[in-house]
């Protein structure tokens, strides 16, 4: 029952009684989703890590009170988070105030308990959260229990969806007490913030709780229950004992038929989960794999420049969307129209959906594959001749063709399968032997004296996160100073430092004349600046373009993005509504953790799939897995077919009626029975007379 008596106003009291507690749960959620993303687009890692207690702390929810679960792991959850905002804080252990930590262990030491505790916090809320919500309803508010998922789902996504846009910006804020560094120490504050606010929402709704009083070890009886029915068929294996109706019935003998009726319900949908690993090995991708594609795209959407990461944003902006329209419109369309779109049928839909999302994606990679420069394979390596001398040059390298390149130009990159060179110039004569590496791709400046040639090592892939890769190189005879405004750090020499996109204005510096210019950028460049011998101080600095930049407009993944989602709302928030809806009353908790398992399986599968395949063309990966989905979906739709839906409040309630057998009912049974056992010991005793 509740916290406290309920006024006796009757149903409408009661609805508004219920509408109050669900409030506090859908924002508790909210502020527990805002944070966990907040926390999870900087750790990678914890992705994988908490799936694991999903399925070890559920149990413990079966124990106690889920309301006192949910309290107690929240407070864990939330020290975990206070631990990883203190591990990101580099003047914690800088003693040389240099912005390096001096004692790197402590910060790692720190890192791994957070992410421990958050796991575990997470991990042991999750399953319940959802169950205990459906709890709020009673058996006939069918409907209203419908509308909690969809409006908890829509909770999950709309922190999801402010975590995203603002922990970036979080992010890049500078901070720290001796040095200034990306702030990811209050980037992962605000996240345990809110992880604070969202317990402090939960117990102030405390006392409207409808609360479940625990019914024991649950897990433990139903754990108990199958491997005596398992070890009792084992033992009557024999053709002379009859055979039952279900496996579980051999457990009769020791067990309530009620705990072995509702552990069949339970196995029927465990049974049904088995194929759902895959919708999540491609769900999950969209926060990796997609996110990476980004990174070779271009974000300017005009005035707005989304960041590789930012992209995901889509995702929560259509749940928001996509749920109330499913939810108001196209379900009671489809309805009307006369189709009983049942939920597993809804499920079916929502794998297709994302098999075509993938679909969807390698039709894109295709497109930016054939942007993408080619770099020098295994046995390989590429180079790149830049002239900063006064004159033309004529440049001959075995077994290229001889060339001219005139000055303060750059060549093409040429390739060369043997590692050993030799450079031959024609003004003045010179030639110079160069060792090249396999794999790799390097640039030979020739300066204003020709005869100190040398070569450095560029870049072999496309800037991470979209950002651009930079480089200086001086061809004065003095030293200069390069930097960008709104950073006092040096350019080191011929070493890349990496800028995010937007307009950079630099400036050089030999410490009596400096120049300034600026370049914008967009996203995925790298770029050689070339400081000519006969710098005017003027801007007349050259740009060589290593890599081109983005072209492929991110636009283009909005489809995928689409159907993704789709397909998570017809798959996603029915599935958590069928799990609750089908589940025994003392096994809710089982069943949500068991449909988050599913979540941690899937990403498993992924490292599976991905290093047993091995394919080189990610356009390729992606055929794959959608191929794989769409072959689960057609096994998933078949195993639908055959199953029957059930009302676990029906059954519970016949097996209660038995036993609540009035007891002069129950005498009259006995007396039947002990007269026809009677009955039986005359005619058998009869028989043995005539014998």
């Amino acid at each position: 029952e509740r916290g406290h008596s309920l006024p006796e106003q009757g149903w409408d009291n009661f609805t508004k009684w219920t509408l109050i507690s669900i409030f506090f749960i859908v924002v508790n959620e909210f502020c527990e989703r805002f944070s966990y993303y907040g926390m999870r687009g900087k750790c990678v890692c914890l992705n994988h890590y908490n799936k694991w207690c999903y399925c070890i702390c559920y149990n413990l929810a079966l124990n106690i009170f889920p309301s006192r679960t949910i309290i107690y792991l929240s407070i864990v959850y939330a020290i975990g988070q206070i631990v990883m905002a203190v591990s990101a804080i580099n003047d914690l252990t800088d003693a040389d105030r240099d912005g390096t930590p001096d004692n790197m262990s402590v910060h790692v030491g720190l890192a791994m308990l957070g992410l421990f505790l958050i796991a575990l916090g997470t991990g042991g809320i999750k399953p319940c959260v959802s169950a205990f919500g459906g709890d709020q309803f009673d058996d006939h508010q069918t409907r209203q229990r419908s509308t909690f998922f969809s409006v908890f789902y829509l909770c999950i996504n709309g922190g999801s969806l402010l975590s995203t846009l603002i922990t970036p910006i979080l992010r890049g804020q500078e901070c720290g007490i001796h040095t200034q560094q990306k702030c990811y120490p209050l980037a992962f504050g605000v996240p345990a913030a809110l992880m604070v606010v969202s317990l402090i929402v939960f117990i102030a709704g405390s006392g409207m709780y409808i609360k479940a009083k625990p019914k024991g070890n649950i897990m433990m009886d139903v754990c108990n229950c199958i491997g005596f029915a398992i070890n009792n068929r084992f033992r009557h294996r024999s053709s002379k004992y009859p055979k039952r109706e279900h496996w579980l019935d051999w457990a009769d003998e020791k067990y309530d038929k009620l705990l072995i009726a509702q552990i069949k319900m339970v196995c029927r949908v465990l049974f049904l989960y088995i194929p759902l690993p895959m919708f999540w090995t491609l769900f999950d991708q969209k926060g990796s794999r997609w996110t990476l594609q980004a990174t070779t795209m271009d974000g300017t959407f005009g005035s707005l420049v989304l960041q590789p990461d930012q992209m995901q944003t889509v995702n929560p902006i259509l749940i928001l969307t996509l749920v109330p329209i499913m939810d108001r419109v196209v379900y009671p369309l489809i309805k009307k129209c006369g189709f009983n779109f049942t939920p597993l049928k809804r499920m079916t839909v929502g794998m297709f959906l994302a098999a075509m999302a993938f679909v969807s994606a390698a039709l894109v990679q295709i497109q930016i594959d054939e942007t993408l420069p080619v770099f020098p394979s295994a046995s390989e390596s590429q180079l790149k001749i830049v002239n900063m001398a006064s004159g033309q040059m004529n440049i001959t390298i075995p077994p290229q063709q001889p060339f001219a390149l005139g000055s303060e130009q750059a060549s093409d990159y040429l390739t060369f399968s043997n590692m050993n060179i030799m450079v031959s110039l024609n003004n003045p004569p010179i030639s110079k032997n160069f060792s090249l590496t396999v794999k790799k791709r390097n640039t030979l400046i020739i300066p204003a004296d020709p005869n100190t040639m040398y070569m450095t090592q560029d870049i072999t892939s496309k800037p991470e996160q979209g950002s651009n890769a930079v480089r200086f190189v001086n061809g004065l005879s003095s030293e200069v100073n390069m930097s960008y405004a709104g950073n006092d750090k040096q350019f080191p020499a011929l070493e890349y430092v990496y800028l995010p996109q937007g307009e950079r204005i630099f400036t050089i510096t030999n410490g009596i004349q400096s120049c300034s210019f600026s370049r914008k950028f967009g996203f995925g460049g790298a770029y050689t600046f070339l400081i000519p011998s006969t710098l005017l101080w003027t801007e007349n600095v050259l740009e060589v373009e290593d890599i081109k930049p983005n072209t492929v407009h991110m636009a283009l993944q909005i489809p995928q993005y689409f159907l993704i989602t789709a397909g998570e709302v017809v798959f996603s928030v029915t599935g958590l509504e069928f799990s609750y809806s089908q589940a025994p009353s003392n096994m809710k908790a089982v069943l949500q953790a068991g449909w988050l398992f599913t979540v941690a399986v899937g990403n498993f599968i992924v490292l599976i799939v991905a290093e047993l395949a091995k394919l080189p063309q990610q356009w390729a990966e992606y055929v794959l897995f959608a191929s794989l989905l769409v072959a689960v979906c057609i096994i998933f739709s078949i195993m639908a077919y055959f199953y029957t839906y059930v009302d676990p409040a029906e059954i519970e309630a016949q097996f209660t009626r038995k036993d609540e057998m009035e007891p002069e009912e129950k005498e009259k049974n006995t007396i039947e029975l002990e007269e026809k056992d009677l009955k039986q010991d005359q005619k058998e005793k009869l028989g043995k007379t005539k014998m």
